[in-house]
């Protein structure tokens, strides 16, 4: 056994947020481990004027305050996902408020978006501006704000220049009433101000929307002919759900929260198949839900993602993780006969 699998087992020994806690501590120090994926053609794509490595990326929700991008990066991710961070900062909901469910390869969380805030989130990345790898922000609203839209504006404006693609997170459960702006008129509202505000800027990095995958089939379309005509750039399909209980069989199955892991991929992969659709492959999609391998990550692919995100399962099985998922990924789109993986994508709808 490796040292980073021995401190996970450590680590999982104690509460989660603590052990979350401790490990970004450890990241900051440099502790944490080293892997650069052999360069490989098919696994490398350009999307959004950007130059992805692999499509495998860390989902938002780890790295809350940007304080270790780089560290993940040099694990093997293909690009990396900071925040949610809110323009002022917040403690977020009481603790206890992460669960594991080791039993279901599944996690429950209601932080509240718990962050320091747009200033030193703002000041990290700038540090780490001219370094190689693709860093993007997940912006969100304070959850005592006033006027919620208006956050995004800020933080969009605050860090502009800072981050290579920002996320526009609407889908957090943890939040009361932030699903609301998913509704067509309110989300119309945010993205096409968004939009506007970016037109204005010299420097004009992608938008994503990120959204839940609780939505039916007539909130997927309202948020697919909204996104299609707002100019952004893609969507993040999903965030955790707060269904998928029934099925559960850990002690923790009750507690009220996002859930994500193994129990929401099926539920998640079929929103990315269906927001595919909707959009008629025309925008691109970052999978994510549930992913725990090679296979996994190929299938949301071929449901339509061109780029995948993950989290939970790293938490059970720790960062070597990621290079057996890159890896397993290559040999299947090379077993399949796909040169890139963009010939893959959305394979499964043309058949």
């Amino acid at each position: 056994m490796d040292i980073y699998a021995l401190s996970g087992r450590l680590l999982r020994l104690l509460e989660a947020e603590r052990a979350h806690t401790l490990t970004v501590w450890a990241l900051s120090l440099g502790l944490g481990p080293h892997y650069r994926p052999p360069a490989n053609p098919a696994l490398r794509q350009q999307l959004f004027g950007l130059d992805f490595p692999n499509p495998v990326g860390l989902a938002a929700g780890f790295d809350k305050n940007a304080t270790v991008p780089d560290a993940m990066l040099g694990m093997g991710f293909g690009f990396v996902e900071t925040g949610t961070v809110t323009p002022r900062a917040q403690a977020g909901n009481p603790r206890p408020r992460i669960f594991r469910l080791p039993e279901d390869g599944a996690v429950i969380n209601r932080l509240g978006f718990n962050n320091k805030g747009l200033a030193p989130y703002k000041e990290r990345l700038l540090k780490r501006r001219n370094r190689p790898g693709i860093v993007g922000a997940n912006i969100g609203a304070n959850k005592d704000s006033e006027n919620r839209i208006a956050d995004y504006f800020t933080a969009f404006e605050a860090l502009n220049g800072c981050a290579d693609y920002f996320t526009v997170n609407v889908s957090s459960p943890n939040t009361p009433g932030l699903r609301g702006l998913q509704e067509p008129e309110m989300l119309r509202e945010l993205l096409h101000g968004l939009s506007n505000r970016r037109a204005k800027l010299p420097h004009k990095p992608p938008i994503l929307l990120k959204i839940a995958p609780d939505l039916d089939r007539d909130g997927r379309q309202e948020v697919a002919n909204v996104a299609s005509d707002s100019a952004i750039d893609g969507l993040i399909v999903s965030n955790t759900t707060i269904g998928g209980r029934k099925t559960l069989e850990s002690p923790h199955r009750g507690e009220q929260g996002g859930l994500s892991g193994k129990p929401l991929f099926a539920l998640s992969t079929e929103v990315l198949s269906d927001m595919y659709h909707l959009t008629d492959g025309k925008l691109p999609l970052i999978g994510v839900g549930g992913i725990a391998t090679g296979e996994d990550a190929y299938r949301k692919i071929r449901a339509g993602a061109s780029l995948v995100q993950l989290y939970t399962a790293m938490t059970f099985a720790g960062p070597q993780l990621i290079p057996a998922l890159i890896g397993d990924l290559a040999t299947l789109l090379d077993r399949d006969g796909f040169a890139n993986i963009r010939d893959a994508v959305g394979a499964d709808h043309r058949h």
